[in-house]
């Protein structure tokens, strides 16, 4: 691996190439913070995907278009003369050593849900209002539920044991199967959602990737369906459900 000679190296020459582009590149230099909004939460979904595939060549390419993009956002504060990068990076080592008195103080912790639970107090030390105040109002709703759920967990506000979580769920959905108002309904199926995020959440799964991996294996194997019904000249959306339902289990052999 590199030295840390050449890490810094690296990340200055990435600095000198952003002010270049900022100056030199049209696209670039038209660029604001606002119209890199989008493209930063791309990126980052697809460094997600890369995460999941377990890429990590694909990875580092993804990191680097995350690294440009905080980059940009620094260049233009110092444009705007409100911050650059190093106030960047010295504000989030300085909150770093401040929520770790663990390691930078004698504060004294047994294990990772103790620090969890004092990162969320001296967050509150801080000024926060609310220990749910620094979830982002724009998280997809599954990734927002269990970064609240997370959260509360922080200052107690937990199930005693995985029993009593489970039993949650099930009366949630207890619940949603005698309602039979459709407005209703979709709050009860919240609630079921919400509760099933929360029982992953408390054994140790994320939600968020245990879905997407579900997705990703659907995606394959209906694609593998497609491909068998037009070697076998048949039109997939011509068969019978009892017909495609025997496909999916042929692909289901291969596509685990």
């Amino acid at each position: 691996m590199n030295s840390r000679e050449a890490q810094l190296q690296a990340f200055d020459r990435l600095l000198t190439i952003m002010d270049e582009l900022r100056e030199q590149c049209p696209w670039d230099r038209k660029q604001t913070m606002e119209s890199l909004r989008h493209l930063t939460i791309e990126e980052v979904y697809e460094l997600g995907d890369a995460i999941l595939d377990e890429d990590l060549e694909e990875v580092k390419k993804e990191l680097g278009d995350v690294f440009l993009h905080l980059v940009f956002y620094s260049k233009i504060g110092s444009e705007n003369k409100a911050f650059d990068v190093a106030d960047v990076l010295n504000s989030v080592c300085e909150k770093l050593i401040h929520r770790h008195p663990h390691i930078y103080s004698d504060v004294e912790v047994a294990d990772e849900d103790e620090v969890k639970r004092n990162w969320e107090k001296l967050k509150l030390k801080e000024g926060k209002k609310s220990v749910l105040e620094g979830v982002p109002k724009g998280l997809p709703a599954m990734v927002k539920a269990f970064r609240m759920q997370e959260k509360a967990k922080g200052v107690g506000f937990e199930f005693d044991n995985v029993e009593d979580v489970l039993a949650k769920v099930k009366e949630e959905i207890s619940e949603f199967e005698t309602e039979k108002d459709p407005d209703l309904m979709e709050k009860e199926m919240g609630d079921v959602f919400f509760s099933l995020i929360n029982y992953a959440r408390y054994i140790g799964i994320n939600p968020e990737n245990a879905l997407e991996r579900t997705n990703q294996k659907f995606i394959k194997r209906f694609q593998k369906m497609e491909e068998l019904s037009k070697e076998r000249n048949l039109v997939f959306n011509e068969l019978s459900l009892v017909e495609q339902d025997a496909l999916w289990n042929e692909t289901k052999k291969d596509i685990n």
